[in-house]
């Protein structure tokens, strides 16, 4: 099983990335997606989680109205639509897929396989 997360970079205060992470080596459609993020000397935080069908969909409050967490489920990528973006958004952004996730969404123990992460700066 392979996640790829790529599209991550250095942005100022205000601006877009989109995120993304490919998936291999497993049914694509059975699995839930989600993304976290780890902050330097921070532990590693939810973000967002999409449920494979779309019925659920859930988001840390701090992104709420500014990121989209949206899957291709025909390209095997889960993305996450970054808006707005506040210095405190700097992270390493990692994603990750789990067979459910219950009400247990937000938490790494939850998820299965993880992605090699993708770095994201957001300047002043």
């Amino acid at each position: 099983v392979q996640l790829q997360a790529s599209g991550g970079g250095l942005v100022q205060a205000g601006g877009s990335l989109r995120l993304s992470c490919t998936v291999s080596g497993v049914t694509f459609t059975t699995y839930a997606t989600a993304w976290f993020r780890q902050a330097p000397g921070k532990e590693r935080e939810f973000v967002a989680a999409h449920s494979p069908t779309g019925r659920r969909i859930e988001y840390i409050d701090s992104v709420k109205g500014r990121f989209t967490i949206s899957r291709d489920n025909a390209l095997n990528t889960v993305y996450l639509q970054m808006n707005s973006l506040k210095p405190e958004d700097t992270a390493v952004y990692y994603c990750a897929i789990a067979r459910t996730f219950g009400t247990a969404w937000q938490y790494e123990s939850t998820y299965s396989f993880w992605g090699q992460g993708t770095q994201v700066t957001v300047s002043s």
